[in-house]
């Protein structure tokens, strides 16, 4: 059965690992990586990669990608979201904090954002506009 729009929004607000995937050109099946994302009901997605990255590559080539978050229990549910890119813009500390703190422990943020920032090299924020959704729960198993 599909999802009013205030559940698949906040399904789609908790802290779900999501499957991003985005066209990946001629003779290839779409990229699909898993990835850390943020989003508040009624407002845009972002997720956060290296500006070199393969998949920031092709978001910038194409213009829009596709985000689907699942769980199992207690009932199968999925959200799938898609739209395009409003911005690309440099990733600051406070926006690595943000969404460090919506899938770590409290108590590993800080350490985590201290790593994070001084190895992983420089990062972007790329914000979607959710366009298009699919979305189900199929009930208890």
């Amino acid at each position: 059965m599909a999802l009013t729009r205030e559940e698949r929004e906040q399904f789609l607000a908790e802290p779900h690992i999501a499957a991003l995937a985005v066209d990946a050109g001629e003779g290839r099946a779409p990229l699909t990586v898993p990835i850390w994302y943020q989003y508040a009901p009624g407002g845009d997605v972002w997720i956060m990669t290296g500006p070199d990255s393969r998949k920031n590559r092709l978001i910038g080539a194409v213009g829009r990608f596709s985000l689907m978050v699942d769980r199992v229990e207690p009932t199968i549910r999925y959200v799938s979201v898609e739209g395009p890119v409003l911005d690309t813009t440099p990733a600051t500390v406070e926006q690595l904090r943000e969404i460090s703190a919506r899938y770590l422990p409290a108590d590993k943020v800080e350490e985590y954002v201290d790593f994070a920032w001084k190895n992983h090299g420089e990062q972007v924020v790329v914000r979607m506009r959710p366009e298009r959704w699919v979305s189900s729960d199929l009930g208890s198993v």
